[in-house]
């Protein structure tokens, strides 16, 4: 019977092994102290009965006791490590009450920008450091943006942005805080029948200036339309004044042909006769025709008149 063992369930064993003690090593490292891992935009103080004894705020894998010394291996027990976040962070104050030259209540919105540039000083010389800047700002900004011209303090945002940064950035690095850019974002009324008293004068010059572009718009359209007028009767009266030249040319012409002039009369009769409103009746030709034309006008002449009164028959034909 073959009782040696299989390589393969060695192999293994063996692996597992190693993997546990690995990871019983690296946590045994980190207790005593012999390695810190520092993330990126991190820093890492290191407190020691009351003393600083150390700061590392590169990234990556460091020895400890190559950077502390000897104590790194009791600071996780005796000291005390704290992890700082250096990355840029921003903040926004709203509506920060100020009085302008001219008396109006306004209200002044700032925003700007910190980072914490000494960590010794963010840790020990202020017990709220971020409280702490954003006060200052809020009374550097009330302090220094009072009794401002109205005008000067709608328009200029840039040099009030400086002025405030010039104000805040030495008390913050006291702090161990650094004040980056500072921007003025809003400057507003906070007098609410001010803002109304504003609203309707918007309104009411928007008004007027609407009401006189309509006024300059109908003046235009008269000034055309009485150009066009007279430019027509310009041109009517013109027309009418060479009409009967033109005329007299053009029947001058017509009566050169006899044939054509005669029947040119012929139509304008008929077209008399047709739009008269007088009773038409045809007759045949010939001495029957005339017989009967004779009978009618007879009969026409032996009628009485008719009365005044009486609406007046159409004459016959």
């Amino acid at each position: 019977m073959n009782t040696d063992p299989n390589p393969l369930a060695v192999i293994f064993a063996v692996f597992v092994g190693a993997f546990i003690l690995e990871k019983i090593l690296l946590v045994l490292c980190q207790i005593f102290g012999v390695f810190a891992i520092v993330q990126e935009r991190t820093c890492r103080v290191y407190v020691l009965f009351g003393k600083v004894i150390g700061i590392i705020d590169e990234p990556g894998l460091h020895i400890l006791p190559l950077k502390i010394g000897p104590a790194s291996f009791v600071i996780n027990f005796l000291g005390t490590c704290h992890v700082l976040d250096l990355r840029l962070d921003q903040e926004y104050l709203r509506s920060q009450p100020v009085n302008s030259e001219e008396g109006a209540p306004m209200g002044i919105g700032i925003w700007y920008e910190m980072w914490v540039s000494d960590p010794v000083s963010y840790l020990f010389k202020n017990t709220d450091p971020r409280g702490s800047l954003r006060a200052n700002v809020s009374n550097a900004t009330v302090r220094c943006l009072s009794n401002m011209r109205l005008a000067e303090m709608l328009e200029t945002r840039h040099n009030m942005s400086q002025t405030v940064r010039a104000e805040v950035t030495s008390k913050s690095q006291a702090w161990g805080y650094q004040l980056g850019s500072v921007y003025i974002r809003k400057v507003h009324f906070r007098d609410v029948g001010m803002i109304r008293q504003i609203e309707e004068k918007v309104v009411n010059r928007l008004r007027q200036v609407t009401s006189a572009i309509k006024q300059a718009g109908a003046n235009q359209v008269s000034v055309i339309t009485s150009s066009a007028e007279r430019e027509a009767a310009f041109e009517f009266a013109k027309a009418a004044a060479i009409r009967p030249a033109t005329m007299g040319q053009a029947f001058q012409e017509i009566a050169r042909e006899q044939v054509v002039s005669e029947a040119l009369f012929e139509i304008l009769e008929t077209q008399r006769l047709l739009a008269s409103p007088a009773k038409l009746m045809l007759l045949p030709g010939g001495p029957h025709g005339r017989t009967l034309a004779a009978l009618m006008a007879a009969e026409s002449n032996a009628r009485p008149a008719a009365p005044a009164s009486a609406k007046p028959r159409p004459a016959e034909a």
